[in-house]
């Protein structure tokens, strides 16, 4: 594995070392994983991902672990895109994809996170970990601490969807819940974390989760043999995701994988809590406080990100975009995709989709575009996404 070479500040420019357990910097804000691809480039190159697992520990000589003992895996990335041509015949897009995230380990993009997050837990020595989460974040790391022998505890919305409450708990998590927002349980897990000596890794409030997301963006470059698409949808809550691609396609270029183009990357948030996108509409480098956070995709809502700077300094440095839809849209496009594709996406997904019809009427896409959304998990974990009125037939009754 390649050694990090230092994480770095991407708001006072501070370089700390790596190797110790490190939250924020000093400033408040989230540090960012730097490695010495200057000495890389020309030693790792493309064709020698050829024949490596499918796995997102393909990347092994960009991500932070360096002793590969330390690995905790569940086989976590490499999901395929999917062409949706029916979809996108339909809406005018004819070269549109679909990423399906729901294929990870624990049916959520979270997987990668916690992959590499608990991985370089487990390599600093670290035991006990605590996190909130908004719904998947908290299986997922569920998940990956009981594989690598950790304590975790989580605490989440009282109304969290259910599957997520019993996930983490199945996976031997400690669960509270807790009457508020995302950022309410955020607040517990600071003081509780500070009470008890236990490492705090909510969004952002460590290096590393960034780092298995950021491997998203690597795929998408792979999969698609190097030629970027015009545009990727993401659905905004944190924004990991969003801020790893970007980190990813820069880390390539610097390798020589890649020429300087980039995708516009475009955030897609909640009508009912869209921070970052009134951020974007109103030219600002960073978003207020939303209050009265609600909607049906319990990912997006987010009051307030911790990188939310970074989320909008991608978005614009891409020529990106930041748009929100309803949740009547969300829930519609749910039906929508596994109607016409077969695939049964989660609502945060499926407000990728729901934003393509207003994204092509402004012109921020145009019919000629090869377009990606992205599927964070399985629709599966949502049932409550789908009604449905049964007819019930009698045992002699015919159709």
């Amino acid at each position: 594995m390649t050694t990090p070479s230092s994480l770095l500040c991407p708001k006072c420019g501070d370089r700390l070392s790596p190797d110790v357990p490190r939250n924020l910097c000093g400033c408040g804000s989230p540090l960012l994983v730097e490695y010495d691809l200057a000495s890389l480039r020309g030693r790792f190159r493309r064709k020698d991902l050829a024949g490596r697992e499918a796995s997102l520990w393909r990347y092994w000589e960009v991500l932070p672990i360096t002793d590969r003992a330390n690995v905790v895996t569940l086989g976590e990335g490499w999901t395929p895109i999917m062409p949706l041509r029916r979809l996108g015949r339909d809406l005018g897009l004819p070269e549109l994809m679909l990423k399906d995230e729901g294929l990870n380990p624990t049916g959520t993009f979270k997987a990668r996170g916690a992959a590499v997050g608990v991985s370089k837990a487990r390599e600093l020595g670290i035991g006990t970990v605590a996190m909130p989460t908004a719904g998947n974040a908290g299986g997922a790391w569920a998940a990956y601490c009981a594989r690598a022998g950790m304590t975790l505890h989580v605490t989440m919305p009282q109304d969290t969807p259910e599957m997520n409450k019993l996930e983490a708990h199945a996976y031997g998590a400690r669960v509270y819940l807790v009457k508020g927002l995302i950022s309410d349980a955020g607040r517990i897990i600071g003081r509780a974390a500070s009470e008890h000596g236990w490492f705090d890794a909510s969004t952002l409030k460590e290096p590393y989760r960034i780092e298995g997301k950021k491997t998203m963006g690597y795929e998408i470059a792979e999969q698609l043999d190097w030629e970027l698409p015009d545009a990727v949808l993401y659905p905004a809550g944190g924004g990991v995701g969003l801020i790893g691609m970007w980190k990813a396609f820069d880390e390539m270029e610097a390798l020589g994988w890649i020429g300087p183009a980039r995708p516009r990357l475009i955030a897609v948030q909640a009508e009912g809590c869209a921070p970052l996108v009134q951020a974007f509409d109103e030219g600002k480098s960073e978003s207020a406080f939303w209050e009265g956070a609600e909607t049906v995709a319990s990912g997006l809502r987010v009051p307030k990100a911790l990188g939310d700077f970074l989320v909008l300094r991608a978005i614009q440095e891409t020529d990106g975009y930041a748009i929100a839809v309803s949740d009547a849209a969300i829930l519609d496009a749910v039906g929508t995709v596994a109607r016409t594709e077969g695939l049964f996406i989660c609502p945060e997904g499926a407000a990728t989709v729901a934003a393509l019809p207003e994204l092509l009427r402004r012109g921020v896409l145009k019919a000629s575009d090869r377009v990606l959304a992205l599927n964070t998990g399985s629709g599966l974990k949502y049932p409550g996404t789908i009604r449905a009125d049964f007819p019930v037939l009698g045992k002699d009754e015919s159709i």
